[in-house]
């Protein structure tokens, strides 16, 4: 018997209006997981920075965030999309000034944008290493700073959540700069919970297990032929997450519920990273594995 389902996608895990009168700025927020969650800000009354490089995602996060506002009958959407690439400061920049401008200063922000393909260490270019890391590692400490420094300036408190993985603690072969970058995610949250705890700021880490969505890369896509399906025998919950799932668990991270949790890394993964024993499945070798690149990596691989 697997896990129980949660409770259906549409209701609230806080009180209605936890949010209101909160700007909320999510990167990556137009597909996946980064949309889940800013679907569920807005059901709480947040008011949504969808940022993200392409302008069809970040449409359809607005679009998203819209369509939820409505359902949960909460006032209008307040939401905006604003462009920037993570990775340069002068662009993050840039985007919190366009977000202050169109619906005020920033009260959370979540550091969602990441960038992964699989590929065999030997095989990744420099190029390939670096837009990784530069997404995942430079882009949160980019954000984080920027959003720290503006609110340090007006003495408010504020909520950062950065997204981690779980291979941050055991090693991620096919993914040696994904996993790099996500373990340094993982202390970054450490540091800047203690330094910031003063000012008020509190940043925590989720760390989300298998939850399958259409706007996964082709390359994972390939990594799993059968889909979402073949899963559920590898997880001891016996099914996968549910997108809501994680969206709950993003906004009660931020929430005033959660006030003195801070430096934390919250796994949401149906117990699957912890099942390992001294019985394990067979070992395949890295470059055996389904979707593992074949070819010198040039790092042209697409990011939130």
């Amino acid at each position: 018997m697997p896990l129980p389902e949660p409770p259906r996608r549409g209701l609230a895990m806080l009180p209605a209006g936890t949010y209101d009168g909160q700007v909320v700025l999510i990167t990556g927020a137009g597909t996946g997981l980064g949309r889940a969650m800013a679907v569920e800000f807005a059901r709480l009354g947040a008011a949504l920075v969808i940022a993200s490089r392409r302008a069809e995602h970040r449409r359809e996060g607005i679009e998203a965030v819209t369509r939820a506002a409505a359902e949960a009958a909460a006032a209008p959407a307040r939401v905006i999309g604003v462009p920037v690439d993570v990775r340069d400061p002068e662009q993050v920049a840039r985007a919190f000034d366009q977000a202050e401008d169109q619906l005020g200063p920033v009260d959370v922000l979540v550091n969602n944008a990441a960038g992964n393909f699989p590929v065999a260490a030997e095989d990744l270019s420099f190029n390939g290493w670096r837009a990784v890391t530069g997404i995942v590692l430079d882009g949160t400490f980019n954000c984080s700073t920027e959003f720290a420094r503006r609110a340090i300036a007006r003495a408010a408190p504020g909520a950062v959540l950065n997204i981690g993985a779980t291979y941050a603690w055991t090693g991620g072969p096919g993914t040696a700069h994904s996993a790099a970058a996500k373990a340094a995610v993982t202390n970054l949250t450490q540091t800047l919970a203690v330094e910031w705890a003063p000012a008020g700021i509190r940043v925590n880490c989720l760390a989300p297990g298998l939850f399958p969505h259409d706007d996964r890369a082709p390359a994972m896509i390939a990594g799993r032929p059968a889909g979402a399906e073949q899963d559920f025998s590898t997880v001891p919950a016996g099914r996968v997450g549910r997108l809501h799932e994680i969206g709950w668990a993003a906004t009660y991270l931020c929430s005033p519920f959660a006030a003195y949790l801070t430096g934390h890394t919250l796994v949401l993964d149906g117990a699957n990273w912890l099942r390992r024993g001294l019985r394990m499945p067979e070992f395949v070798p890295v470059r055996e594995q389904p979707g593992i690149a074949r070819e010198h990596n040039t790092g042209n691989q697409p990011g939130a």
